[in-house]
């Protein structure tokens, strides 16, 4: 699942800001009974792959629920009460092993295709160092193999992140 800002806009630029929204992601996550097998947080937009509960029409709520609370906390912050922060979000149901294992690649590694990071386990804000120290070595390893140049994920965004 990909999520972007309203106009691409540069709202989640500081690490006060990045905390916020990759913790309310992992807690509704949690709540709403998706299991996070990879994601990443940036100033204006985020990516997650998770496997479903059961009933999977609770990614709406998820991702209601996320952006609600998430807009609500950087509007106050900018005294920006009633301002547009989120746009849209886009699923996709993974279906085949390899595409599954090319797109975990893909969202550990964004960081660095953003130019953030050189090693994506530096990046705070995603979960690279978390899936090398939690996964078998072997995952990993399969893991990082996969190419992901033949992957089709919106992720045409500008990241800025002032630490």
């Amino acid at each position: 699942m990909t999520a972007g800002t309203y106009r691409k806009a540069q709202v989640f630029t500081d690490a006060e800001r990045l905390n916020l929204l990759q913790d309310r992601l992992l807690s509704l996550a949690r709540r709403y009974e998706w299991d996070l097998q990879a994601w990443a947080v940036f100033s204006n937009h985020y990516h997650f792959i998770a496997t479903s509960p059961e009933n999977a029409t609770s990614l709406r709520q998820l991702v209601g629920h996320l952006h609600s609370d998430t807009a609500r906390c950087v509007n106050a912050l900018d005294d920006a009460a009633g301002r547009r922060v989120w746009f849209n979000y886009w699923e996709t149901a993974l279906t085949y092993e390899r595409s599954y294992l090319a797109r975990l690649n893909y969202v550990h590694e964004n960081p660095v295709r953003h130019a953030v990071v050189r090693d994506a386990a530096d990046y705070a804000w995603c979960s690279a160092r978390w899936f090398e120290a939690s996964a078998s070595r072997a995952f990993v390893t399969t893991v990082s193999a996969m190419k992901t140049d033949r992957i089709h994920m919106r992720d045409d965004f500008d990241v800025v992140v002032h630490i």
